[in-house]
């Protein structure tokens, strides 16, 4: 193999990686040759390390494009969640969720709480959790979703959103409970849950008992169905009735 000087080499690997589509490779192969030469490393010692850092770099790209395709109203984590403010939270389920095991068998997730109590943080954090394995998520709120699949019916796409959401490894579903839905709305909803049933998982916070899901579900038969649906192998977690929002701003009214 004839000798190549660093300038022609620079010049291939940046030809090489264009090709190959290895970008970190190309922008990190000089700074870690210097590296690994003050380091004495080997040829295979660096080439382990140029190859790790595009893998690093592909993971973390991977994981910002899950995130901004789950489309959150706001970036809330699992480690972020104050469990002292919330007794009735169990902080082993909520490590248990935060692993990802339940979505392999595709189990549901029910928060209950009144308004301000933790459910949407975490709801959302369960979806970061999730992203961060590498799995397709979708946060969406009842109401959001039941308008999005009401204008594909008017447009005759619902089949293949209806698809498009049963793709999903997790859906967290928010705010059920906040408007009531019509028959129509109600039906679209279930489709939903009915493409997902046993196969995904679907992450649901609501301010509601389900007692009273009764009130946003006029029809008793769909609301029963909707209701097995989400509590079928369920892991339910009650966030209790004290608002966190309503505590923070009283304190700092105090002060």
């Amino acid at each position: 193999m004839a000798k190549m000087t660093d300038t022609a080499a620079a010049a291939s690997i940046g030809a090489a990686t264009r090709e190959l589509h290895l970008p970190t490779v190309r922008t990190e192969s000089t700074r870690l040759a210097e590296m690994a030469q003050r380091g004495q490393s080997t040829y295979l010692g660096y080439l382990a390390e140029v190859l790790a850092a595009e893998v690093d770099d592909r993971s973390e790209r991977r994981r910002q494009r899950r995130v901004h395709e789950a489309r959150f109203p706001r970036i809330k984590r699992l480690a972020d969640f104050d469990l002292s403010a919330a007794p009735g939270v169990n902080a082993a389920t909520i490590s248990m969720l935060a692993s990802g095991a339940y979505l392999a068998s595709g189990d549901p997730v029910v928060l209950l709480g009144d308004s301000g109590t933790g459910k949407s943080h975490l709801l959302i954090g369960l979806g970061m959790a999730a992203c961060e394995q590498d799995r397709s998520v979708r946060y969406v709120t009842c109401a959001g979703l039941v308008n999005e699949l009401a204008e594909a019916a008017d447009e005759r796409r619902l089949s293949r959103l209806v698809a498009r959401y049963g793709r999903l490894d997790l859906l967290c579903l928010d705010e059920l409970g906040y408007v009531q839905l019509d028959a129509k709305g109600a039906e679209l909803l279930f489709q939903i849950l009915t493409e997902r049933e046993e196969k995904s998982s679907v992450a649901t916070a609501s301010n509601l008992p389900f007692s009273e899901w009764g009130q946003v579900v006029g029809d008793p038969r769909l609301v029963a169905a909707i209701v097995d649906r989400l509590t079928f192998n369920a892991h339910i977690i009650e966030t209790g009735t004290d608002s966190f929002r309503l505590s923070s701003t009283k304190a700092k009214r105090g002060k």
